[in-house]
């Protein structure tokens, strides 16, 4: 006896038997248990979620010997022969193999005569977005007022391509792509059913490889049998799959935490032993990025995929959501690098150290490493060499003493600023500026403030209430509460103690502003040097005679300041 794919043994024969998709199942069983039947039914969704399967299962129970009902008695002629594939009257057709206007023609010329077995004539039309325009035209009529013994059931993958008077005439049902849990759920019941040992971990790994897809899910579960020899293993799995274990796709985000590069070179190194995949590896880590995402914003909201909320939630407790919103982005802009590159792994590794280099933290750190520190030789913008031999490093070379001492004569970013707004202030001017301190000279000294990203953008938004004590308390916009999160506070902290050379601590509350912040400040400042710069404009000499000679007019939004010589 020939072997028969878990795909096709296992294809849902009821409505029953259908794994997820519950919102179309409910919509299906309503109306055949009360008889009210549309003529034309879409069915949307990528491939593997139960388009074909469905459309199948009613026609089934359009055509039940029993009556029409969702629950047809699989045990009469029209059942077996539907199971079967060799009902006279379901007509199943491939569109991508027959395009052609003359083979839909052929098809409609059937159309009018009566089902010889069934209680209906079904049309079950797959891929119907392959069927050319002439093809669709040529449908359109019959499609709108078939005779009452036809029914037409589509199916596509790409709904786009249908012209709107075809999507206008049918009943649409969108399927959505199924979750790992539900893939690995029903993997599970299939592979005990079968008598097939198996780790639930293997089944994990198959789930988030079949992208939502349930056939992809079997036929890999096929190919996995055969590779571990009738035992579904998760080190087998994985090498099948060529991806890498999840274990180490946490590993690489622990050492992302700690700003490693040697240690994250080491590890990208040992999973292109096993590896060579590294698009899953990327997708693997963006979707840790996701649910490390979800953690930091509602704990409660992640799932439990392997068994690991609580390492989930350990992770994200290392990570400001700058960083992980940053790595996100980061990742998915450098999918690309990886379509179009012949080496992925170094593209992979590229993207990984671009996440490092343009983290927040990651310039923090550089910045408060001294050359005398210890552990400070050796490292590359602020990230230590985790090398135990590192204390007995022998003496730098000429050159490379040359290029340190250059790195130590660049200016910082405080340095920068400095020489943009004059001097920095002594303890004792600090002092003064701040004793008595209000909104006005909020404004004032915030143009002197050292900060940068989200953290600035808090900051310019925000007006200062109060001060008690060594703590300021600031009221932020509530139109700009949706980039402020708590993680930010020692940050702002340490800002504003560098400004007042003094140890500060900042509390943010949102709520309706009722005094000027630096942000409305420098807006207002901006409106009145254009207001001015237009009246100037208007009233030069040689403006005002081109306008009378050639009738024109000035638009005020083109006029804006221009560079003086010698500065940039």
């Amino acid at each position: 006896m020939s072997y028969q794919v878990l795909a096709r043994k296992w294809r849902p024969t009821n409505f029953s038997k259908v794994a997820g998709q519950a919102h179309v199942l409910k919509s299906l069983q309503n109306a055949l248990d009360n008889e009210r039947l549309h003529h034309a039914y879409l069915f949307i969704g990528t491939r593997g979620v139960g388009k074909t399967t469905l459309a199948r299962i009613l026609a089934k129970c359009l055509n039940c010997e029993r009556g029409v009902s969702s629950t047809p008695c699989e045990e009469c002629n029209s059942c077996v022969e539907i199971n079967e594939g060799r009902f006279i009257d379901l007509i199943e057709v491939d569109a991508a193999s027959r395009t052609k206007v003359e083979d839909t023609r052929e098809l409609l010329d059937n159309v009018q005569y009566a089902p010889a077995r069934g209680r209906f004539k079904v049309y079950l039309i797959d891929e119907v977005h392959m069927l050319s325009n002439h093809s669709f035209n040529a449908l359109l009529k019959t499609l709108e007022e078939p005779p009452p013994h036809v029914k037409f059931l589509f199916a596509t993958t790409d709904p786009k391509k249908l012209p709107v008077t075809v999507l206008s005439r049918c009943l649409q049902f969108n399927l959505k792509n199924l979750s790992p849990q539900l893939i690995v759920g029903y993997l599970a019941q299939v592979l005990t059913d079968e008598k097939i040992e198996f780790d639930e971990d293997a089944l994990w790994q198959v789930a988030v490889a079949a992208s939502g897809s349930m056939r992809d899910a079997l036929t890999l579960i096929d190919q996995a049998i055969s590779y571990c020899q009738g035992k579904i293993q998760r080190e087998g799995v994985v090498e099948m799959l060529g991806v890498p274990e999840q274990q180490q796709v946490y590993a690489l985000l622990e050492v992302m935490a700690k700003k490693d590069a040697g240690e994250m070179i080491n590890l990208v190194n040992l999973m292109a032993e096993k590896t060579p995949d590294f698009m899953h590896t990327l997708d693997s880590f963006l979707s840790l990025l996701h649910r490390v995402a979800i953690a930091q914003v509602l704990p409660k909201a992640i799932d439990n995929s392997y068994g690991d909320r609580e390492q989930i939630e350990e992770l994200a407790s290392k990570f400001t959501g700058e960083d992980i919103q940053l790595y996100y982005q980061l990742g998915v802009k450098g999918r690309d690098d990886l379509t179009f590159t012949a080496d992925t792994k170094s593209a992979f590794e590229m993207i990984l150290l671009r996440m490092l280099v343009f983290s927040p933290e990651y310039v923090e750190t550089a910045q408060k490493l001294q050359p005398d520190e210890p552990g400070a030789r050796g490292t590359v913008n602020g990230i230590k060499k985790k090398n135990s031999d590192l204390a007995h490093e022998s003496e730098p070379s000429p050159a490379k003493a040359a290029f340190e001492k250059h790195v130590e004569a660049l200016p910082s970013k405080n340095s920068r600023h400095r020489e943009q707004h004059g001097a920095a202030e002594t303890p004792k001017q600090a002092d003064k500026n701040f004793n008595g301190l209000n909104n006005e000279g909020w404004l004032r000294d915030y143009c002197n403030l050292v900060v940068d990203g989200i953290a600035a953008n808090v900051l310019a938004n925000s007006q200062l209430n109060k001060i008690e004590g060594d703590t300021l308390h600031f009221l932020l916009d509530a139109k700009h509460s949706s980039v402020f999160n708590k993680e930010l506070i020692p940050k702002l902290s340490r800002a504003v103690s560098d400004l007042y050379k003094r140890e500060l601590n900042v509390i943010i509350t949102i709520g309706e502003l009722t005094k000027e912040t630096p942000a409305e400040l420098s807006q207002r400042q901006k409106q009145e040097l254009h207001k001015k710069m237009v009246s100037e404009f208007e009233g030069d000499k040689n403006v005002q005679e081109l306008l009378r000679h050639f009738t024109g007019t000035v638009v005020e939004e083109t006029i804006a300041p221009t560079n003086e010589p010698g500065k940039s």
